[in-house]
């Protein structure tokens, strides 16, 4: 597929921090694609490439060996240095963007100082977005914090986060058009976690008997579905994360509701009560197995009743609640015979999409899907 020609003084200039799976594709991805990105400073943990910014000579390396050359490295990692580089490279009139693959809270907390500063940030790390209410309302600059350079105003950077929900498939990106042309959201229901539809498509097919519930979750984490901790799945927060990014992007009344962010999500843990204090994914693991009797029992009731359990996210504006729990949908609904592996699946139900809503299903997770999330987002800087 061709593009139109653009001009190489709209290049991005793109630190990418953060090089595990997802940020190794966003990579291979932005090399493999036809469009004038400069790949100035690759980070992880340990160690960084920068190409500009530092005072001694700029390094210098082959985008297609930059792995070799992160390793090569003896440049230590340093956020506040890759801050400082692009935040001049904006000064000197060029286009900058921050890419975090990364899940940290610490990254996530210095968002402002790059948007503030020009800087464009691009993430599928949902803390930012998921947290306090205070927070939330720095980084989408309501208060008006442009920052001011040579006695002008610099134009605040953009924030663009359609990986954080659904990973590659456009749910973000379909709310934020739906607002913006004026639909009214009725109510947003899915299953917004891979681990969690892979664990109930398996667990609940809606009939009697089958296999136990940690023998479900205990597969889910050998064939790579779960956290190396799968609490960390079970406990509901990856799901009520999701759902106050959603809500958070409706109206100020939405924004209001989850003063804390997800923390005020209704959200129903599946770890067991006893088991809450356990420390290790091994532990747990272990012990989960005394616990399969509750679950099982409303497996067969929702069989009775001709229906399957599956853990859904529901955003209900109308009557302004926002919860994740374990839910029962009959036999017939989408929630049960569209899903399959991993997938996610979102109903948006709004004034235009009513009474049918409108569906986007798809791999919610995976590096390939997640990098291509980020790279949506950042071709739409061009």
């Amino acid at each position: 597929m061709s593009y139109p020609a653009i001009p190489r003084h709209k290049a991005l200039h793109v630190a990418i921090v953060g090089a595990g799976p997802a940020g190794k594709e966003v990579i291979r991805q932005i090399i493999a694609i036809r469009r004038p990105f400069a790949l100035v400073a690759p980070w992880n943990s340990r160690r960084m490439i920068l190409t500009s910014g530092l005072e001694s000579s700029p390094q210098c390396f082959n985008p297609s060996r930059w792995e070799d050359a992160l390793a090569a490295s003896s440049t230590p990692a340093d956020l506040t240095l890759i801050q400082n580089a692009l935040a001049q490279l904006v000064k000197d009139g060029k286009r900058a963007v921050l890419v975090d693959n990364t899940a940290s809270e610490e990254i996530a907390s210095t968002y402002p100082q790059f948007l503030n500063a020009g800087v464009h940030v691009v993430t599928p790390n949902k803390k930012a977005f998921s947290g306090e209410g205070d927070y939330y309302l720095r980084l989408i600059g309501s208060g008006g914090d442009d920052a001011t350079v040579g006695g002008g105003v610099l134009e605040r950077g953009r924030f663009l986060n359609e990986a954080t929900v659904g990973a590659g498939l456009p749910i973000v990106s379909t709310l934020r058009d739906l607002v913006e042309t004026g639909d009214k959201i009725r109510k947003i229901e899915g299953v917004f976690s891979g681990t969690m539809s892979y664990i109930f498509n398996n667990f609940s097919t809606g009939e009697s008997g089958g296999m136990s519930f940690s023998g479900v979750v205990a597969q889910a984490k050998q064939n790579g579905y779960t956290e190396p901790n799968p609490m960390d799945d079970l406990n509901g927060a990856d799901v009520a994360r999701k759902l106050t990014i959603l809500s958070r992007m409706m109206n100020p009344s939405m924004l209001a509701l989850l003063p804390h962010g997800y923390k005020s999500v209704e959200t129903q843990s599946l770890i067991p009560p006893e088991l809450e204090s356990v420390n290790d994914g091994d532990t747990f693991m272990q012990r989960l197995p005394a616990f399969d009797t509750n679950i099982a029992k409303l497996r067969e009731e929702a069989a009775v009743e001709g229906c399957v359990l599956r853990y859904v996210g529901i955003i209900d504006v109308e009557n302004r609640t926002v919860k994740a729990r374990l839910e029962k949908y009959p036999k017939t609904h989408a929630f049960a015979t569209s899903l399959g592996g991993s997938d996610n699946i979102i109903m948006f139900h709004t004034e235009r999409y009513s009474p049918r809503p409108l569906i986007v299903q798809g791999a919610g997770a995976g590096a390939a899907v997640t990098a291509m999330g980020v790279m949506s987002d950042l071709l739409k800087l061009f």
